[in-house]
This record gives C-alpha cells, sequence and structure tokens, in this order.
C-alpha cells in the first residue's frame, strides 16, 4: 500500500512536468510567431532604430557633458569643428545689453575704441571670434553710429574683423526704463542675496518689454534663415527667448543666466513672475552657472507654471515645448591671449607700485569690479581693520588697492555705495597711515582689461569676496595671469567660482573675523604652498576654459537638432496615409509633429 503511494506520486510528479514543458513550448512558439511579424513589418527597424537613438540621446543630454568631455583639448579649433560636424551651416547669434566694442567721442573729436572690462565680454568675445558669429547689443557709445555701416553693423575686432556687430539704438526713456530701471534696480537686487530691496515699476516693465521686443526684431532681421543658433546673454532679455520662439520656431535659442536665480520664495516677490518665466521657457536651453541656481530655477517653474518637471533628465515640460535646465560654468579663454603683450611679473610689479605708491616692504593685495553692493568691498575694508586690530604688526606691511570702476552711478543705491567706500577708505587711512603709507589706495576708474592684468600680475593676494555672485571671473583671470605660479586668492564661499577652484583660500565675506585670518594666512605664505596651490587652479582653469563652456552647450543644441529631426521623422511615419493619396505634409504640420507649437 506503501508502494501503491510512492508510485502514484511520481505518476503526478511526471503528469505535472509534462503539462508545464507543453505550456512553454506554446508560449514560445507563439512569441516567435509574433516576433516573425513584427520583424518582417516594415516600421520594425525604424521602430528600434528610434528608439535606441532616444536612448542615446537622452543619456547624453544629462547634465550637458558627455563622458569624455574632460578628455577634450578646448579650443577656438574645438567649436569651428563641433559647428562644421555637428552643426554644420548653424549661424550663431548672440545677444547681450553690453557691447563687446564701443566708440566714444574723446575731447578733440577723434574716435576712440574702448574694450569694456567685462566679464561677460572677456567670455563671450572669443567665442563669437571661433564662431565667425554676430553679436548684437546696445550701441551706447558717443561714436557708435558714426562707425556702423547702413544696417548698423561694424566688423570686429578692428585689426582682425571676424564676426560682425550689429548695434540697437535705444531711447534715452527706453533705456532708463528697461536697464536702469527694471533690469537693475528690480531684477538686479532680486536675485542677489544681498538684503537691497527690489523696486519694481509698472514703466520700467513696459520699457523692459518694448526693448526685449526690439532685439526680437533685431535677431530676426539679423537671421539668414529659420535655423539660427541663438545664445540670450542675462537678465536683461528674460522675454526674448519667446518671442524669438514665436517668429522663429526652429531656431535653437540658448539663454543663459549669468548672476544667480533665488529660491521661489524670494522670486515670488516680482509682479511679473509668470511672464519671466513664459519668457524664458521659450528656450531650448537655460544655462547657469551652478546646479544650485538651476535648480532654484526649476522650483520656481514647479510653483509657478502648469508644466512637467523631468527632473533625471533636467528638462521642464511647458506649453508643449521642452527646455533642458542645465549648469555649465563660465569661465575665460585659455591661454589668456593678452598675455603675450604684457610685460613679465616683476615689471608689472614695479610699474604698478610705483604708479599707486606702494612701499617695497609691503604686500600688495588688489580687489578688482565694479562698485557694486553685491561685491563685498566694504566688507574687505572691514576684514583689514579687523586683521590690524588682531595683528597690530601687520600694519605697515599691507596695502590693499580696490580698482571700483564707477556702474550705475544714477541710481541711489549706487550712489550711497561709492560715499561709504570713500569714507571709510579714509577713515582707515587716517586711523593706521603714517607718512607716505596709506593702508587703502581706492581707484574709482574705469581701466582697460591690459590695465587690469597688470594689476593681477603684480599681487600678492587678490580678495574677490562677493556677498552673492553667480561666477565672478576676476578669480578665474588672476589665475590665468600668474604664468609665474605665485600669489594667492581669497575667494568667497558666496561666489559660484568657489565651487571649482578649491585651492583658493575660502572664505565668508559676512564674518570679518574670519576674513582678517585668511588675510593673515595669505600675507605669511610661503612661496612652495603658493604654487602647489596656484599651479592646481591654473590646471582647472585651463580645462575647463570658455571654449569648453561654449561647447557644452553647442554640443547640446546639435543634439536637441537631432532629437527634433527624429522626432520630426518618426511623427511624420506614424501619420496616418491621407485618403487622396497625397503624401506632401505641410511646413505647418512639420512644425507640430517636431514639436513646435
Amino acid at each position: 500500500m506503501a508502494q501503491y503511494g510512492v508510485d502514484l506520486l511520481w505518476v503526478l510528479i511526471l503528469a505535472s512536468l509534462g503539462l508545464s514543458a507543453f505550456a512553454i513550448f506554446i508560449s514560445v512558439s507563439r512569441h516567435r510567431r509574433q516576433h516573425s511579424k513584427v520583424v518582417n513589418s516594415p516600421s520594425f527597424g525604424d521602430d528600434v532604430a528610434s528608439e535606441a537613438a532616444r536612448k542615446v540621446l537622452r543619456e547624453v543630454e544629462k547634465n550637458g557633458q558627455s563622458v569624455d568631455a574632460a578628455l577634450v583639448t578646448w579650443s577656438p579649433e574645438t567649436l569651428r569643428k563641433i559647428l562644421a560636424e555637428d552643426l554644420p551651416d548653424a549661424q550663431v547669434i548672440v545677444v547681450s545689453n553690453r557691447e563687446p566694442y564701443i566708440h566714444n567721442e574723446d575731447k578733440n573729436g577723434d574716435v576712440e575704441l574702448v574694450v569694456p572690462a567685462s566679464g561677460l565680454v572677456s567670455a563671450l568675445e572669443p567665442i563669437t571670434r571661433a564662431c565667425a558669429g554676430t553679436w548684437i547689443a546696445y550701441g551706447g557709445g558717443s561714436a557708435d553710429r558714426q562707425v556702423v555701416d547702413g544696417d548698423d553693423r561694424v566688423q570686429v575686432p578692428p585689426e582682425n574683423p571676424s564676426y560682425a556687430l550689429r548695434r540697437v539704438w535705444l531711447t534715452e526713456e527706453e533705456y532708463q526704463g528697461y536697464y536702469l530701471g527694471f533690469a537693475n534696480e528690480g531684477l538686479w537686487p532680486l536675485c542677489h542675496i544681498a538684503f537691497t530691496r527690489p523696486i519694481f515699476r509698472e514703466s520700467d516693465w513696459e520699457a523692459y518689454e518694448a526693448v526685449n521686443r526690439k532685439f526680437a526684431d533685431t535677431v530676426v532681421a539679423e537671421a539668414r534663415n529659420e535655423r539660427p543658433i541663438v545664445l540670450v546673454q542675462d537678465y536683461h532679455f528674460a522675454l526674448l527667448p519667446r518671442m524669438i520662439r514665436e517668429r522663429l520656431p526652429e531656431a535653437i535659442v540658448i539663454t543663459f543666466w549669468h548672476i544667480p536665480w533665488p529660491n521661489s520664495e524670494v522670486f515670488s516677490i516680482c509682479p511679473w513672475r509668470e511672464r519671466i518665466l513664459d519668457g524664458l521657457l521659450g528656450s531650448s536651453i537655460i544655462g547657469f552657472h551652478t546646479q544650485f541656481h538651476a535648480n532654484n530655477f526649476t522650483e520656481s517653474v514647479d510653483r509657478f507654471m502648469e508644466s512637467r518637471i523631468e527632473r533625471a533628465d533636467a528638462a521642464v515640460s511647458y506649453g508643449g515645448q521642452t527646455t533642458l535646465v542645465h549648469a555649465y560654468p563660465i569661465s575665460i579663454e585659455w591661454p589668456v591671449q593678452l598675455l603675450k603683450s604684457l610685460p613679465p611679473v616683476e615689471e608689472c610689479r614695479a610699474h604698478i607700485r610705483e604708479r599707486f605708491g606702494i612701499p617695497a616692504d609691503a604686500k600688495l593685495c588688489v580687489g578688482v569690479e565694479r562698485l557694486d553692493y553685491t561685491k563685498g568691498i566694504l566688507d574687505r575694508f572691514h576684514a583689514l581693520e579687523e586683521l590690524f586690530i588682531r595683528y597690530p604688526e601687520m600694519i605697515g606691511k599691507a596695502v590693499f588697492l580696490q580698482i571700483a570702476a564707477p556702474s550705475r552711478g544714477t541710481l541711489p543705491a549706487y550712489k550711497h555705495l561709492h560715499e561709504e567706500c570713500q569714507r571709510l577708505a579714509e577713515e582707515l587711512n587716517e586711523r593706521y597711515g603714517s607718512g607716505s603709507y596709506r593702508p587703502v589706495v581706492l581707484v574709482a576708474e574705469h581701466h582697460s582689461q591690459k590695465d587690469v592684468y597688470k594689476i593681477y600680475r603684480a599681487a600678492d593676494i587678490c580678495l574677490v569676496t562677493s556677498l552673492h555672485d553667480g561666477m565672478n571671473l576676476v578669480a578665474k583671470e588672476f589665475v590665468a595671469a600668474r604664468d609665474d605660479e605665485e600669489g594667492v586668492l581669497l575667494l568667497s564661499t558666496f561666489a559660484g567660482a568657489s565651487r571649482e577652484l578649491l585651492e583658493a583660500l575660502i572664505v565668508n565675506p559676512y564674518d570679518a573675523a574670519m576674513m582678517s585670518e585668511a588675510m593673515r594666512q595669505a600675507l605669511i605664505m610661503g612661496p612652495d604652498e603658493q604654487r602647489e596651490r596656484m599651479r592646481r587652479m591654473r590646471e582647472i582653469v585651463r580645462d575647463n576654459n570658455v571654449y569648453r563652456w561654449a561647447g557644452s552647450m553647442l554640443l547640446d543644441a546639435a543634439r536637441l537638432r537631432k532629437r527634433g529631426e527624429l522626432d520630426r521623422v518618426t511623427a511624420l511615419s506614424e501619420r496616418p496615409a491621407i485618403a487622396n493619396g497625397d503624401n506632401v505634409v505641410s511646413i505647418f504640420e512639420r512644425k507640430q509633429a517636431a514639436g513646435y507649437r
């Protein structure tokens, strides 16, 4: 009986295994028949290729960086190669408020060429040269109209014309409302943690909107076809991307926001917050210096706009269009061409010390920037005083040379800052100066880029202590200027450059005691440690130069263009056959298929 039970159990097991094997056989046969039908269908190859291509595009689009980006030697030739291979026949148009070359009339009536000492200009000018593009900017020079042709263009640089500068003319009323008003009394303090209340006026907003429209008209007029690459620069043109998109739906619009983006709570102060976000989301790509600022922008969109946030892909879907939101740390050209025309460091040091009356036995500390309340100039003065209080032996051993180019001097906040800087500098000189020794030399004048680099080369210490900054290229310019591998950089933790230049002495500009200790450390630092720190920072600036910054954005633009073409082909292949057999598709339908609305 027991044996019978065992035999029955084996029969049941074998039967079960047989049924399972038969079921698997049927399933595999059915799958093979279905797979054969799909493979042999006309659309199978296209579907697989499309999905594979989409997967690759999704992977390389994340954060705008490819795996081997760091292995590339970035140069003007690299950019030209990208344009030739990935964006053939693409026209590059740069739009900014500041122009790279200004023509002024001197007291004798002669035309004088001025190259502004601007971080934006120093970053974008070599890019535009390399791309042989067109730069559209406000023509504010007193002789700007005298040198343009009938189309308001002038070829620059004068010594070797490489691209066209197209000037846009603004009335005094437009300039006051758009630039001094909404941009610099409204958006500038809104975006910077400098505790200056933003001012918003309806009339300024109307001027801002009108000027953005005027620049959009100029972009359309300068575009040679419907598919230019337009690089929109900064907070002066928040509405411009949408205006371009309405007129040139197939353009690639890359907007770079050079200043910080505040958190969504702060941004909510702006009365036209939705309009600004809508304008910026007309961009194909929006770039920021740091991921933190990119995240703040995305949070603002998520809070105020009906949109879908694709956090894994760093993108925003809004109004039928996808906008990539990436971090692209801006930089400067490498090598700096200007250095070829400058004397050696020792000659620069002797010239600058003689010019500003710096004692031979005193260390030279320098600050170079616009006279702006976000740059922390007053805080440096307080830190210097704290240094003298804590270490009296340093009196007479250090001089702080502050180059503060006048900026927006008609605005009350800037007038007050100028007066406060002058007052505090005089107090420090009276308190700690003696004979010919002045601990603070304040020079509120414009300097050429060549003069600025001479000052960098002469300095023992450079202070970049912004209260809040997107990047601050002064830090990178100082490092690039020091081919002798000497000098010490004091860098604010609230400047974007502090994310890269980790060998600088990182400070909190709000903490005068901490700043004074860092200044003392810099003053007594030996040459070996200086060289070790400077060598590493120079490697960073060399590898992450401005050509890599621009190249990363252009490569992302090329990927977007390829994805648009892929989506267009896919959409057209899936479109139902037209009843009468006519296979012609209108341009309007193709734009809709590609996601242009």
